[in-house]
């Protein structure tokens, strides 16, 4: 049952036709889509994109599936081959493609858990360097997993509020704020959204937004782009937020190339006619989306995206979970491997040793078993490969090898 104020407020805004299908929307299925990552895997590799699959238009390397796979039991799901995203959030490729041609140095400023950085790190030029932060430090940890299973290492993790940031002065050429908001979007699956809205925490929300965006705003070079972006419908927290950019601080509202078959909705602000991208179930297959791009003004200058020189002042400054560079640990006469070298983008096969995994002793691996491999394999670190893609490391006794997947995070299920 949506909230009265809610559905008052809603129908208003979308009209009847928006409305009512947007209502309808909830006696259907909530659409499964994936995102390969291109640099591991490739469309014919994977056995989950099954016939039927329906590409998502407005996303390189992305499809709808036919029904949702039990995605833990996949290896190549924690290889980092593929990422399990909402179509809807999927746009900024295209936004991306359209303005980004060059390398650039980008923040994700509220990243977790990393849908939206991996997608920006698959999509910018080569030599572009991200950092992908979280201010929630739970949150932080699940956006560094899955930063590590995509294998980037020109992604530097953060665990910061955006006030960090801006006390030291650093300049990006983007800076995507992917804003916490009110939820609306996430009403047709999960009760709890809907039970936690209220007027009053719209408002909240709208606050919070605008002060994480006046916070991040100096860290955004002359001419840098802003991609501002929530999960929400209402006017207060999407359309009313750009406007505050724009007359706060002379930002541009910028186009992004749309499809008339994608069903995008643009601005429902009465005063408000500038391009702005909302998703709208029952309207476009999607979960619920808001987007807007703005330009700061100024003449951009060409970027700096040497990580080493960029680091190297921000040592002991901000809180950083990993710069992208994987580094084993030493116990004893052993450097442990670390977990991210396994799985980089860029090979370690000459440096390990390598054995390929069956789907049922790779389960078993991902579940932080014990693995008795072939005798014939030579002793100490092993690279565990499935489908020629990395899982991870082990050390081979011999008799046994012990698994050296991280523990936390151990798939809990067997099937």
């Amino acid at each position: 049952m949506l909230p009265s104020e809610f559905s008052e407020y809603t129908s208003r805004i979308f009209g009847k036709e928006r409305w009512e299908k947007y209502l309808r929307s909830f006696q259907e299925e909530t659409p499964v889509s994936i995102r390969l990552n291109p640099f591991k895997a490739d469309a014919k590799r994977l056995q989950i994109i099954s016939e039927g699959a329906e590409e998502v238009p407005w996303c390189r390397n992305a499809w709808w599936l036919q029904s949702r796979p039990r995605f833990t039991s996949d290896p190549l799901f924690h290889a980092g081959a593929y990422y399990v995203q909402e179509a809807g959030s999927m746009f900024l490729d295209t936004v991306l493609k359209t303005y980004i041609t060059s390398p650039v140095c980008m923040l994700d400023l509220c990243a977790a858990p990393g849908g939206k950085s991996t997608l920006s790190r698959a999509a910018l030029p080569e030599g572009s360097l991200l950092f992908s932060n979280e201010p929630d430090r739970r949150r932080a940890n699940i956006l560094l997993e899955n930063i590590i299973k995509q294998g980037y290492r020109d992604v530097v993790v953060t665990n910061n509020y955006a006030e960090a940031y801006r006390r030291e002065n650093i300049e990006f050429d983007v800076v995507l704020v992917d804003a916490p908001c009110s939820g609306e979007g996430l009403f047709r699956r999960d009760n709890a959204a809907i039970d936690e809205w209220s007027v009053k925490n719209v408002r909240k929300c709208a606050e919070l937004q605008r002060t994480i965006l006046s916070d991040i705003w100096n860290t955004l070079k002359p001419g840098g782009l802003m991609i501002y972006s929530t999960c929400t419908f209402n006017l207060l927290e999407d359309e009313e937020n750009v406007m505050f950019l724009c007359e706060e601080y002379g930002a541009e509202v910028l186009p992004v190339p749309i499809e008339e078959e994608w069903g995008i909705t643009g601005s429902l602000h009465p005063d408000f006619h500038a391009p702005v991208y909302r998703f709208i179930p029952g309207v476009t297959k999607s979960e619920g989306l808001f987007l807007a791009v703005v330009r700061k003004p100024g003449v951009l200058k060409p970027a700096t995206t040497e990580k080493k020189k960029i680091l190297a002042k921000l040592k002991n400054k901000l809180h950083i979970l990993y710069d992208g560079e994987p580094r084993g640990e030493k116990k004893g006469k052993d450097i442990v491997p670390a977990h991210a070298e396994a799985l980089a983008i860029l090979p370690v096969e000459k440096a390990f040793p390598s054995v390929e995994l069956s789907l049922e002793d790779a389960l078993r691996y991902l579940h932080h078993e014990t693995l008795t491999l072939s005798p014939e394999l030579p002793r100490g670190y092993l690279l565990v490969t499935y489908q020629g893609l990395s899982l991870g490391f082990v050390k081979n006794l011999g008799n046994r090898a012990n698994n050296l997947y991280p523990k936390e995070w151990a798939i809990r299920v067997m099937k």
